[in-house]
């Protein structure tokens, strides 16, 4: 990773609690000193001359409780997360297993080239991807695949080309003003709460623009001290996308224009600050359908579907847009599971009979790109 350019980065109390939870899970103390604070991997196997091939696969858990319910499956068979409040709730585990698995395949393969598996943490906060797309280890990819599991798309089924993700902006908001006493003296207040209200309300009628969709979620709000206080601080956190990057810069600065005039407004101080960002990225059809054919020459696998929007938001854009702007191809490959609760939920859940389909359609597909003729270089396009 790139250390200036992370994003989403906790404070440094945190890491080092986490980083002795991990010592006493049983983390190798010389991996533990290499990572210092940084939650990421690249992997890196060199199998002889040919392109550099990589593979993205996110690896971060969720902050809520995992189920104990026994009707759930991984409560009833103990390997339910060990962590109170926190579990893999988006496969995210499954992304993982499923890096590990290519890697030993194309190890045993024909494949000739540099294969990379990035194992990228922060995705649920849209923290990761940049610093790795802003590191050495993108320079020289001609091809990427990244992946997801699930998104109600059942076992059997793969999607082999995202396009139209919306980009998107995480925002944190924080309103500084004075506390008075509000039946005493609220005309010596500076209101913070008045301040986030304002803030709220123009937010949601920044207008929508003819280019494209756009959206705006404030979706958590704290602060405050007591009723009979007027509030001298209020921290919030807000999301702004776009259909393109330039319809999400558009509204994250009108965002940014109304929280100041809120503040200017009400006497009081704000900061907004990104805490997590995604361009957006389309799978290059070239590369999805490479995928598709390895799909549906696959057995377990009944439907392929060549190319479908997205509709949401996902950081791995950050590292197709640079394998693209550099001449290579990218793809986002979704591969179905059947889950019995949605993502995110307490409950959710992967049928694992999809995670040999991932592997082996995954590595077709990177042994039939290994063995293609070369892309052409930026000199011969030009």
């Amino acid at each position: 990773m790139n250390p200036a350019e992370r994003l989403a980065v906790p404070s440094a109390t945190e890491i080092d609690r986490w980083r002795e939870q991990a010592r006493e899970d049983g983390a190798p103390a010389e991996f533990l000193d290499r990572l210092e604070d940084c939650t990421g991997a690249v992997a890196v196997l060199e199998h002889g001359d040919g392109p550099t091939v990589a593979l993205r696969v996110d690896i971060d858990g969720l902050l809520r409780e995992e189920s104990p319910d026994e009707t759930h499956h991984p409560a009833a068979e103990g390997f339910r997360s060990r962590h109170d409040g926190i579990m893999h709730a988006c496969g995210h585990d499954a992304h993982m297993t499923i890096g590990l698995g290519i890697l030993e395949a194309i190890a045993e393969s024909d494949f000739s080239g540099t294969f990379k598996v990035f194992f990228q943490p922060a995705e649920e906060k849209a923290g990761g991807a940049r610093p790795m797309a802003k590191s050495e280890h993108i320079v020289d990819v001609d091809y990427l695949f990244a992946t997801h599991v699930g998104l109600d798309h059942p076992t059997g089924e793969i999607v082999s080309g995202m396009v139209k993700p919306l980009a998107v902006s995480n925002l944190s908001v924080t309103f500084r003003g004075k506390s008075a006493h509000a039946g005493l003296a609220p005309n010596e207040g500076q209101n913070a709460m008045q301040a986030l209200g304002t803030a709220i309300q123009n937010a949601y009628a920044i207008p929508r623009h003819v280019d494209g969709t756009t959206r705006v979620n404030i979706g958590r709000v704290e602060g405050g001290t007591a009723q009979n206080v007027i509030a001298e601080r209020i921290e919030a956190e807000a999301e702004v996308r776009g259909e393109t990057t330039h319809l999400m810069e558009y509204t994250k600065t009108k965002f940014e224009n109304t929280a100041h005039a809120a503040a200017a407004m009400h006497e009081c101080e704000v900061d907004v600050t990104v805490d997590g960002q995604a361009p957006r990225a389309d799978s290059d059809p070239e590369l999805a359908a490479i995928v598709g054919e390895s799909a549906r020459n696959h057995h377990d696998v009944d439907h392929v579907i060549d190319s479908i929007r997205f509709g949401a938001s996902e950081d791995a854009t950050y590292l197709m847009d640079a394998v693209q702007k550099q001449g290579g191809l990218a793809t986002y490959v979704i591969v179905g599971t059947d889950h019995p609760t949605g993502h995110h939920t307490a409950t959710f859940d992967i049928d694992e009979a999809s995670l040999p389909i991932a592997v082996d359609v995954l590595t077709d597909a990177i042994c039939t790109v290994a063995h293609r003729d070369p892309l052409p270089s930026s000199e011969e396009d030009s």
